[in-house]
C-alpha cells in the first residue's frame, strides 16, 4: 500500500536545535508544511553533504513555510556532537531528530533492519500531515535540495490550484495543465 496522502503515524522523539534539545511528534508536523528527511548516520560521508546542501537552501523553504527535520537512528546527543564537529552541519538550522528506537524510521518505511539504519528517506507534509511527496534513495545516491524544493513548489501550486496539475519539469510561473477530455491524446 502506498503511503502518498496517508496520515503521518504517531511518534515522540527529542531534536537538537538551536543548541536545545527539543520534543517533535506527529503534531509537530501539523499546521504548516514540512520534509522528514532520513539519512543512514551522523559521521558518514554522502549525509553531511546533503545536510549541508539543504542547510544552504534552508532561507528559500522557510520563505515557502516549510520546516525541514533531518532524521536518522542516532540519539539527539549523537546530533549535538555532530553539530559541534563538523563545520558543514553547524550550518544546520532546522532540527536534527533523533530516532535510536527506529519507530520513526519504521512508521516511514525506510529502516534497513539488518544494519538499524535508514535509507535515504525524503517525505513532504502537508498541513493537515499528509504525506505528499515520497521519494527514498539507495544510501550511495546523494539527494539534491533545489530538486526536493521544486517538487515542494509543485506540491504547493497543486494544493493551491485544485484542478491543474504541474507536468514534467515545471517550474513557478511556468504554465501548468487542467486535466479534461480536451488534452486527451493533445500532449
Amino acid at each position: 500500500m502506498s503511503i502518498i496522502n496517508s496520515e503521518v503515524k504517531p511518534f515522540k522523539a527529542t531534536a537538537y536545535h538551536h543548541g536545545k534539545f527539543v520534543e517533535v511528534n506527529e503534531q509537530t508536523l501539523k499546521g504548516r508544511w514540512s520534509i522528514v528527511f532520513f539519512y543512514p548516520a551522523d559521521f558518514t560521508f554522502v549525509c553531511p553533504t546533503e545536510l549541508g546542501d539543504l542547510a544552504d537552501h534552508y532561507d528559500t523553504f522557510k520563505s515557502l513555510g516549510v520546516e525541514i527535520y533531518a532524521v536518522s537512528t542516532d540519539t539527539h546527543f549523537t546530533h549535538k556532537a555532530w553539530h559541534d564537529a563538523s563545520e558543514t552541519i553547524a550550518k544546520v538550522r532546522y532540527p536534527l531528530v533523533g530516532d535510536p528506537t527506529g519507530r520513526i524510521t519504521r512508521n516511514f518505511g525506510v529502516m534497513i533492519e539488518d544494519e538499524g539504519l535508514a535509507l535515504r528517506g525524503s517525505f513532504l507534509i502537508n498541513p493537515e500531515g499528509l504525506i505528499k511527496l515520497c521519494e527514498v534513495h539507495d544510501n550511495g545516491i546523494g539527494r539534491d535540495a533545489k530538486e526536493l524544493l521544486r517538487k515542494v513548489q509543485a506540491a504547493q501550486y497543486v494544493a493551491a490550484h485544485p484542478g491543474e496539475v504541474c507536468p514534467a519539469n515545471w517550474t513557478p510561473g511556468a504554465e501548468t495543465l487542467e486535466p479534461s477530455l480536451d488534452l486527451v491524446g493533445k500532449i
